[in-house]
């Protein structure tokens, strides 16, 4: 699979428990393909794995994202994006899945583009970014770049 979009807003089906989900995300895949990624999303996600015959509605938002984000990665694309990861997450859960996002990033040999508002605990873990204002592109650089320009900290950071 080439490009895959994990849509804001934790995109699951609510009906259907855990791991129902992550095989569905990934119905074409051979049948040894699919349990291989099932057991690499449980070890990427392992809040997951007990949760797995649970119905994805009855998730909180963190293990929601978690598993959209497991679903996304089933067909193993080469590019995956991520739209608004942290909306609505609370610190914590943000913290744990940045750390996923990295290691994804690194383990799986998946590019990752991230479209996130709330860019402050995204951008150290970036190699690029691109602000856009009104659909313009306005400002560029690496992650280190933006976090310690001033008009990135007085516009998005508050400073």
């Amino acid at each position: 699979m080439g490009i895959v979009l994990s849509r804001e807003r934790h995109p699951v089906f609510v009906e259907s428990d855990v791991e129902e989900n992550l095989k569905i995300a990934s119905y074409l895949s051979p049948r040894k393909e699919m349990k291989d990624m099932i057991a690499y999303i449980y070890r990427l996600f392992p809040a997951l794995f007990p949760l797995r015959k649970r119905k994805a509605g009855f998730l909180s938002g963190g293990e929601q994202q978690m598993l959209a984000i497991g679903m996304s990665l089933m067909p193993k694309p080469k590019l995956l994006l991520l739209d608004e990861p942290l909306l609505g997450l609370a610190p914590a859960i943000q913290v744990k899945l940045i750390e996923s996002i990295v290691t994804i990033r690194k383990n799986a040999g998946v590019t990752i583009l991230i479209c996130e508002q709330f860019a402050r605990p995204v951008l150290p873990i970036i190699d690029r970014g691109y602000v856009l204002e009104n659909g313009m592109l306005t400002l560029h650089g690496t992650g280190d770049e933006l976090y310690n320009n001033p008009e990135i900290k007085a516009a998005y950071f508050g400073v």
